[in-house]
């Protein structure tokens, strides 16, 4: 946060407390002309209303928590970059990988500081780090059979894939499908643990520049009809005259290659769509389809958990 956004958060936050002393203050004084306790000169359906102050107890409670809303801003962070007198944080911004997490404690607590993350991290890795390191032991195959793994697993997914896979893992448009036998960078044990701890980074070109609009709906054609789809012949035999520029990833026959994360173009399963206006956007504008890496975020055990249970998802 910049100085000036700190300031003035500083300034909003005081005014509002100094506000409400004010506001307090003014309804305790009397301004109606009727002494307190006498009846008021209007009634309702023949109710009269007495004048009757705030009661002791409730005025008591509203200086507590003003007094204390200034203790609290003056201990704990809430007054913009201010970090409050006793250096307490909910978090640990120094922290980039799980491994660091103990010395990173040790250090805040060798400080004096209270790092209410750090405290739930380590209390974590003390109960659940054994348990992964056993999971960690086994291999996918026979981990993705193991009942108890697959609810952790799944666990596991639902708080960190399911954003983009779905929490029934059938994925949508730029992310796809974990149930199917269809991979863009290869369905084995080994391929699933390496994307989810290194991430995958692809790269469709955009051709826009180096094919005019008819060239592009002549390719996008062509390349509808490797997966079997009824299209214009006459329009797919132009396009299939520039396909060797999608050869060179995809390969000559449409089977797409995983080294490089080159889709399978006979499938008829379509990562952004399957439609002849949807492949022509994709051949005009490119695609970049990014999946992040999860080693420094999860650590490797949980990885392996994981793992063990996408890769079950699709046998």
């Amino acid at each position: 946060m910049s100085s000036f956004w700190s300031a003035w958060i500083i300034l909003l936050t005081l005014a509002f407390l100094v506000g409400i002393i004010w506001l307090l203050r003014w309804n305790m004084h009397n301004y109606t002309g009727i002494k307190e306790g006498e009846l008021m000169d209007h009634d309702f359906d023949g109710i009269v209303e007495l004048n009757n102050p705030m009661p002791k107890w409730w005025t008591y409670l509203f200086w507590i928590t003003i007094v204390w809303g200034f203790i609290y801003l003056a201990l704990y962070p809430g007054l913009g970059n201010f970090k409050g007198l006793l250096g307490w944080s909910s978090s640990n911004q120094d922290v980039r990988s799980l491994e660091e997490s103990q010395a990173a404690t040790e250090a805040h607590r060798e400080a004096g500081l209270i790092v209410q993350y750090d405290r739930e991290v380590q209390q974590a890795e003390e109960a659940f780090g054994p348990i992964f390191a056993a999971y960690a032991q086994q291999p996918i195959e026979e981990l993705a059979k193991d009942t108890e793994a697959l609810k952790i697993g799944q666990r596991l997914y639902l708080q960190n894939c399911a954003q983009c896979h779905g929490s029934n893992a059938m994925g949508g448009k730029g992310f796809p499908n974990l149930t199917d036998d269809e991979w863009i960078w290869g369905g084995s044990p080994e391929a699933i643990r390496h994307s989810l701890l290194y991430g995958r980074i692809a790269q469709m070109p955009a051709w826009s520049e180096q094919f005019s609009e008819q060239q592009i709906t002549e390719l996008a054609t062509y390349v509808l009809s490797l997966s079997g789809r009824k299209v214009d012949p006459d329009l797919a035999a132009a396009g299939k005259q520039n396909y060797a520029v999608c050869a060179a990833c995809h390969g000559m026959d449409g089977k797409g290659n995983q080294q490089l994360g080159a889709a399978n173009l006979t499938d008829n399963i379509w990562l952004y769509g399957g439609s002849q206006a949807a492949v022509e956007e994709t051949l005009r504008d490119g695609r970049n389809g990014v999946m992040p890496a999860w080693k420094d975020i999860l650590g490797e055990d949980k990885v392996h958990v994981i793992s063990a249970y996408v890769y079950g998802l699709s046998q």
